[in-house]
């Protein structure tokens, strides 16, 4: 007969799995995952060992509410970069992508399509939010040919070189927020 299978835990973990875990972390390191998960004593998958640490258990995770700077630079980064939950967790120090994307999901999400609706309902010229005309105006200059109207002065791979800067540089997002605000009617 085959090898007998390993019977895995599932669901939420116990503290006593979470001390095994960090402990475990502290003296090996964090890498090699399967191993960890055999040889920490946890029934655990490598996966499940993996996001535990990364999302919970690391000790420099920020805890806590998401302050108002916070939630306007997730905004704002998530108008630039879109879905890519890690690059911007990448410039909040301590927030997980994970808990980004939680965030945008529960929160945020939800704040602009409420905004969009009162912007829709409150003029009554317009029935599609501003974004939405402005995007159709500038396809159909892009169509026409005409570059008159587009200003794209921006380095595009110097914008968004992310070696020459730590996770705490915020130089590019200073430009990036200096861009919108100069697009703002």
């Amino acid at each position: 007969m085959g090898a007998t299978k390993r019977v895995l835990n599932k669901g939420a973990w116990t503290a006593e799995e979470d001390a095994k875990l960090a402990e475990f972390i502290e003296i090996h390191g964090a890498d090699r995952w399967k191993t960890i998960a055999v040889k920490a004593g946890l029934n655990r998958c490598a996966k499940s060992c993996r996001m535990r640490w990364l999302n919970y258990l690391r000790p420099n995770i920020k805890r806590g509410n998401i302050s108002d700077d916070e939630e306007d630079l997730i905004l704002r980064l998530h108008k630039l970069l879109g879905n890519r939950w890690s690059l911007i967790a990448g410039r909040l120090p301590g927030r997980t992508d994970n808990e980004i994307k939680n965030y945008w999901n529960s929160h945020l999400s939800k704040k602009i399509n409420q905004n969009v609706r009162t912007e829709q309902t409150s003029s009554s010229k317009q029935t599609v939010p501003h974004k939405t005309w402005e995007t159709a105006r500038i396809e159909e200059e892009v169509e026409k040919g005409s570059d008159e109207n587009c200003d794209l002065s921006i380095d595009v791979d110097e914008f968004f070189d992310f070696s020459t800067q730590g996770c705490f540089g915020l130089e590019w997002v200073n430009e990036f927020l200096q861009l919108d605000d100069q697009q703002k009617p």
